[in-house]
């Protein structure tokens, strides 16, 4: 169902970098739960849409790094749904229209009418059995479908599947429904369900009346075999389902004006006491099962337990069941309470949407906002954190907020219903100013860090220009060394977080919200290289694992050797390298000794796999500039500067095979060498001499036929 890491010049700039370095701090946040309302951000109006309420400057509170802008102007705009190639239908109950929106690039979206001529039209919803693709849209009376097509501006191939549904025509209403408007799903077994709500606050003909009001019915997707699927909803208006499952979310409006129903010391069973009254019953947000009743109007949720808002008891009605005729003790609780009087009507699951990750496991509701309670409630996008375990909703907070002015209690805008459209933004309705609007997601321009899964917690910011931070020299002071869970990573940019300065275990992440590292990584980070992601790294990384995976480490992209008889491969461990990346403008010779055996070069690049020959045999690293030669004297068993191979200081020295000074190459078994400039090497057939030949710096492919594998002494000069 379609709904709804600093440079060398900069590394003493302590102070500098400091500087940079911002703290924030969420002190609400909890794990799981990611950042609510906490910016206050003033409304984008296009100049065109700036007519009440938008004459003055209004403010909506929204997470960090969201904005919020006016989409569309829509009078009275009520429920919505995205089409496949992603128009915006929005249902306008008080004209009989649902109007489609098109983008426009950047003007105006257009806004024309879709289907016109129904009778209070409300809820949408595309559903695509087989390859046909449906749209149905409710109306007070019935169902329709039409066969929807890409890129359809009016409705087509109309069928009517569901007749007959209780609207304030029905005779024995007498023209009163206080809750006429249908609400509609469909299920991954192409089911429909239609909610038909109370046409009372509290009422018993509505519990035996055919339909039975204050219920849901079950049909097939094309109107046939109705029957009641649960009852005691008193107005289930946000349906939905989470999404590649068959389970049944449902908000719904409760009572009003409910009677003090404890007969206790108070005085006050039986009356209509308003401090009572604000709080009770609360709104229900739950899940709903065949043959399931959910109380109304004869028994009601009670928020006042231990349980608070969760899986509450029911109490008796005073006015329905004060005799408790009707057990309300076997009815099915609610699974989750909403403040009551909040009036929820839009509900959307987030889960396969293009929403920001950090919030698309989660659930939100559009609380319409209350009318008779003495302090107004209400009037916001609240979310719900989805516990995949339990496969229910985790504590309430606030998405967006602001159309209430608590100071004045000034109300200015109330929200409806809600959609993701393909660019992952959220869009809201609003039947009080007539508006859709825009909450749009920007990626923050810093790279952050949190201690905190979720990105929650303490934070460290650091910009986004090239650069190593590391805990050793005091740049983590903020967030804590080995003390980092989550991060954020702005686009265009590659973040590298390791366990060392040196390496260690690595992990490089691209533009994202990265809501944990693993646990692997989790608070034991202490390096920290951020890069522009068109930017290679400026540090060579070997690899214990192919494909530059494992433990890792690095070493600066300047000329240097690096032996594991010396401990400089501590951390990645001698005979542990399997790949390893080399930053542009540089070399890297790994050899099987330190001393030479198999050796082989890596130009710049990444390489996957240093191969079977040398996997987990490296025990030498020796990186140099790719415009500058190798500072070290190389002689090789095999022509063209390959094969096992044995390495010399260019420094003067004498080197015999009488005295095992050629063990790696071997004795007689050089074929062709390197020399490195300022340096000349003179090679004998014997250590005392015989046929002798000098080599002057540069790379000889070949000693000769006449020298070749009879070599035994080496002079460096």
């Amino acid at each position: 169902m379609l709904r709804r890491i600093l440079p060398s010049s900069l590394v003493t700039l302590i102070a500098s970098v400091t500087s940079l370095i911002s703290l924030e701090v969420f002190p609400n946040a909890a794990f799981a739960q990611p950042p609510d309302a906490s910016v206050e951000t003033q409304l984008k109006v296009p100049y065109t849409m700036s007519y009440t309420p938008f004459n003055i400057s209004r403010y909506l509170k929204v997470p960090p790094n969201f904005s919020a802008s006016v989409y569309a102007r829509i009078d009275k705009a009520r429920f919505m749904a995205v089409a496949p190639n992603g128009d915006l239908l929005v249902s306008q109950p008080s004209t009989g229209k649902v109007l489609i929106v098109r983008p426009n690039g950047s003007k105006d979206p257009i806004i024309s009418d879709f289907v016109t001529g129904l009778r209070k039209p409300h809820d949408i919803v595309f559903h695509k059995i087989g390859n046909t693709t449906y749209i149905y849209i409710a109306e007070t009376h019935q169902i329709n479908r039409f066969i929807y097509n890409s890129g359809d501006i009016v409705a087509k191939n109309r069928q009517i599947v569901v007749i007959g549904l209780p609207d304030s025509s029905t005779s024995e209403l007498k023209g009163s429904y206080g809750h006429e408007l249908k609400n509609i799903a469909l299920d991954a077994n192409h089911k429909l369900y239609v909610s038909i709500a109370s046409t009372c606050n509290a009422c018993k003909q509505d519990t035996v009346s055919n339909p039975k009001r204050g219920a849901i019915y079950v049909y097939n997707a094309d109107g046939t075999n109705q029957r009641l699927f649960a009852q005691g909803l008193r107005n289930a208006e946000g349906l939905a389902f989470v999404p590649g499952t068959n389970d049944f979310w449902v908000v719904v409006n409760n009572r009003d004006q409910i009677a003090y129903p404890f007969n206790d010391s108070s005085g006050n069973y039986g009356k209509i006491i308003p401090s009572y009254v604000d709080n009770h019953p609360p709104e229900e947000f739950t899940r709903v099962r065949d043959g399931g009743n959910y109380g109304w109007p004869f028994c009601n949720p009670n928020p006042d337990t231990p349980n608070g808002l969760n899986n509450m008891p029911f109490d008796r009605d005073y006015q329905y069941n004060a005799d408790g005729n009707v057990n309300c003790n076997a009815l099915d609780k609610i699974t989750k309470g909403i403040q009551a009087h909040s009036a929820p009507l839009g509900l959307t699951f987030l889960q396969n949407t293009n929403f920001p990750s950090l919030y698309s496991s989660g659930v939100v509701t559009a609380l319409h906002g209350s009318w008779n309670r003495q302090k107004k409630t209400g009037y916001k996008i609240s979310y719900f954190p989805w516990n995949s375990t339990t496969k229910t909703p985790g504590d309430e907070m606030d998405l967006v907020n602001g159309w209430l002015i608590p100071e004045t209690q000034e109300v200015w805008g109330r929200p409806v219903d809600m959609v993701v459209d393909q660019q992952g933004n959220l869009l809201i309705s609003d039947d009080y100013s007539g508006t859709i609007y825009k909450l749009s997601y920007t990626p923050s321009q810093q790279v952050k860090v949190y201690k905190d899964p979720n990105l929650t917690g303490v934070s460290q910011s650091f910009p986004t220009t090239s650069g190593v931070y590391e805990a050793i020299k005091g740049n983590l002071s903020i967030v804590g060394n080995d003390a980092i869970s989550s991060l954020s990573v702005p686009p265009g940019t590659v973040v590298r977080v390791c366990q060392h300065e040196t390496g260690g275990l690595c992990r490089e992440y691209n533009a994202g919200d990265h809501n944990y590292v693993g646990a692997d990584l989790d608070n034991i980070i202490s390096f920290i290289e951020v890069r522009l992601s068109s930017t290679p790294s400026q540090q060579v990384r070997v690899y214990k694992d192919p494909n530059l995976t494992g433990v890792s480490q690095s070493f600066p992209a300047t000329q240097g050797v690096y032996e594991a008889i010396k401990g400089n491969l501590s951390i990645v461990g001698n005979d542990a390298i399997s790949s390893l990346s080399v930053p542009p403008g540089t070399v890297v010779r790994v050899c099987q000794h330190e001393t030479g055996g198999l050796c082989r070069e890596y130009n710049a690049g990444d390489h996957n796999y240093v191969g079977a020959d040398l996997d987990n045999i490296i025990s030498f690293i020796e990186v140099r500039l790719s415009s500058t030669p190798s500072q070290q004297v190389r002689v090789y068993k095999d022509p063209n500067l390959t094969g096992v191979s044995q390495s010399f200081p260019a420094t003067p020295g004498v080197y015999e095979a009488i005295k095992g000074n050629l063990s790696i190459v071997g004795n007689d078994a050089i074929s062709s060498l390197s020399v490195p400039p300022g340096t000349v090497v003179r090679v004998c057939q014997t250590e005392s001499g015989g046929l002798c030949r000098e080599f002057s710096a540069g790379d000889y492919n070949y000693v000769g036929a006449d020298l070749d594998n009879i070599i035994s002494f080496i002079e460096v000069k």
